[in-house]
């Protein structure tokens, strides 16, 4: 790391807890491949501190922000303005210095966009399926109909709470792509070649043996699978598609270009594709992932 001047600019995560955070791995290899005079630290920020901690970063010249659980939500109240897909899903994880305050963007569900770019899974005229309803599916939900998806069914447990984000969604970007489905009621699913995006927690080390469908008929009927989860780097979802024949990827690319977005918008910059690969052998590295 570059030597820590008075003109060094700061960046941050604000979350809790932050201490296993891969960002500043990501953001310090960054700055230093590419000159620029800046330092990345985390910072743990307790429920209720959001507003004073971001009007106290903007008071303290902090250059931009990132922003984990539990607060996505909630520092949404102390920005000067957010971008609008960021406002629709309702939660944001990257703040972009202005005169009077920051503004807010979603890089995580930007992340994944760039991802499913790279590895050519095309969302447009596709059929979808998310695993899940949470706060990342929500978010992936807004991505998929905005980029054209032909359907996007939601599956969860319980069928209200992916209800919910399918009307959201819809009467957003005025569509009639996005529905709801109980998990178990998967083998209703008639089309083929779906997109099949995982967004649950279910096979996140060290549950490595699970996965929320583990029928073979299921799998038969997707194109291709993407799980959020990078750790393990290969999840059951994933050996389950490629079981079929199916190509896999896991969510590590996500987190590495939600971080390159961040950085990039804070920076004014464009990170290429040989620095990318570079920080992503990183992570690697630091979270111990042999392929």
């Amino acid at each position: 790391m570059g030597e820590i001047k008075g003109t060094t600019r700061v960046c941050g995560l604000i979350g809790n807890p932050v201490g296993h955070s891969i960002s500043p791995v990501i953001h310090n290899t960054l700055a230093d491949l590419c000159g620029i005079d800046m330092v990345y630290t985390t910072f743990k920020v307790e429920k209720g501190a959001v507003d004073t901690a971001v009007k106290g970063a903007h008071a303290l010249d902090i250059l931009g922000l990132n922003v984990t659980v539990p607060h996505k939500q909630e520092v949404i109240g102390a920005l000067e303005s957010v971008d609008p897909l960021a406002e629709a899903i309702g939660a944001v994880n990257t703040l972009v210095r202005t005169e009077h305050g920051y503004k807010g963007y979603n890089t995580d569900i930007l992340g994944l966009e760039r991802e499913l770019e790279e590895e050519q899974v095309e969302l447009k005229d596709s059929p979808v399926i998310l695993l899940g309803a949470g706060g990342a599916a929500r978010a992936i939900a807004f991505l998929c109909v905005s980029k054209g998806a032909k359907e996007v069914a939601i599956l969860n447990r319980t069928e209200e709470k992916a209800a919910v984000i399918a009307e959201d969604v819809n009467r957003h970007l005025q569509s009639k792509a996005a529905y709801a489905m109980k998990l178990s009621d998967y083998g209703k699913l008639t089309g083929e070649n779906y997109v099949v995006i995982q967004t649950t927690s279910v096979g996140l080390y060290p549950n490595c043996d699970d996965a929320v469908i583990e029928d073979e008929d299921f799998y038969k009927r997707a194109a291709v699978g993407v799980d959020i989860i990078y750790n393990p780097a290969e999840t059951k979802f994933m050996k389950l598609m490629k079981a079929q024949g199916k190509p896999a990827y896991n969510g590590l690319k996500m987190l590495l270009y939600q971080g390159i977005i961040a950085y990039e918008l804070w920076n004014k910059c464009e990170v290429s594709e040989e620095t990318a690969a570079h920080i992503l052998q990183k992570m690697k590295e630091e979270m111990g992932i042999h392929e």
